[in-house]
């Protein structure tokens, strides 16, 4: 073969290469949702499955466009005295259905608890979901607790898991009157995620990303008390995520991490040990009165455990 059909089959293979990673570049950059969000429709499971009394509760958000779409959620009181309240916020994957036995549990605590589902899950109506959109649904959610059933916003607790963490933190940070965050099984951040995965390694990240979920450079800025959970043995995210989240926090902060737990079965494996490490935050919190200045707590007054976990556990 000729100098100059090597040369040109060189710039053609090179010429179909660079299209071809423009055009994965583009399609990452345009379709990017699609990898972040799997919102499904059908609901399995209601609170009735559990014995629990609930209310369906529609809550309506203003699009740009000045359309109206509803938020489908459920609202699950508690029978006794017990003022806490806990708004939970899902995942990625699955809907409000999927999540009625954890919010069980924290029900069985003495919380009412607000389970809405982001537009584009469930019943919920709207296109498919964004980080701007779920963001503000739960802003719906907690205005809907503060403004529409009064209830004061130093008795709410909010959870977030796995990407329902980044939405409860971001809300976290935009409602620091809250009485506290709980963080499960969530991450630093999209980009991490990404680079976590080595195949998107060999694109421009920072350039391609708009669904960020910077939750990392949001914890400076985080003005309550914060219970991070997270599995030693989760890999679809890394329990070294949760620890990172925990160092950025400000006090006062806790971490339980649950030797040979999954992204899904923290609560499971760890058993009644996970009520106690969620029972025992939520009461220093309650009993501590926790105060705030500026945007930061006054020393000393939450007794802060730097880690609750198991002396035996490891991090992935």
């Amino acid at each position: 073969m000729s100098i100059k059909l090597i040369w040109r089959s060189l710039l053609y293979n090179t010429a179909f290469a660079g299209t071809m990673y423009i055009i994965a570049g583009l399609f990452l950059y345009f379709q990017q949702t699609r990898f972040i969000f799997f919102p499904r429709a059908t609901i399995d499971t209601t609170p009735a499955a559990f014995n629990l009394p609930y209310q369906e509760v529609w809550l309506p958000v203003k699009t740009a466009s000045k359309q109206v779409e509803k938020i489908h959620s459920w609202w699950i009181p508690v029978s006794t005295t017990s003022d806490r309240v806990l708004l939970y916020l899902h995942g990625n994957g699955i809907n409000i259905g999927a999540n009625v036995a954890h919010a069980n549990r924290f029900h069985r605590m003495g919380f009412s608890v607000l389970l809405p589902d982001y537009r584009g899950y469930g019943l919920s109506q709207g296109s498919f979901p964004t980080e701007s959109q779920v963001y503000q649904d739960a802003q719906v959610a907690w205005d809907y607790l503060v403004k529409e059933r009064k209830i004061p916003a130093n008795r709410i607790f909010i959870y977030g898991h796995s990407l329902g963490g980044a939405v409860a933190i971001d809300l976290s940070v935009k409602q620091p009157d809250a009485a506290g965050l709980i963080v499960e099984g969530s991450f630093t951040s999209v980009a991490d995620m990404v680079n976590h995965q080595q195949v998107y390694r060999i694109f421009p990240i920072d350039l391609l990303l708009h669904q960020r979920f910077d939750s990392i450079n949001k914890m400076g800025s985080l003005a309550m008390p914060v219970l991070f959970i997270h599995g030693t043995a989760d890999w679809q995210v890394p329990a070294s995520m949760s620890q990172q989240l925990y160092q950025a926090a400000p006090q006062p902060k806790q971490i339980f991490l649950v030797p040979g737990a999954g992204h899904n079965n923290t609560a499971e494996v760890a058993g009644s040990q996970y009520f106690q490490v969620v029972q025992q935050f939520v009461k220093q919190v309650e009993n501590k009165n926790v105060t705030q200045r500026r945007g930061h707590f006054h020393a000393g007054v939450f007794p802060v455990e730097e880690s609750v976990r198991s002396k035996d556990a490891k991090v992935n």
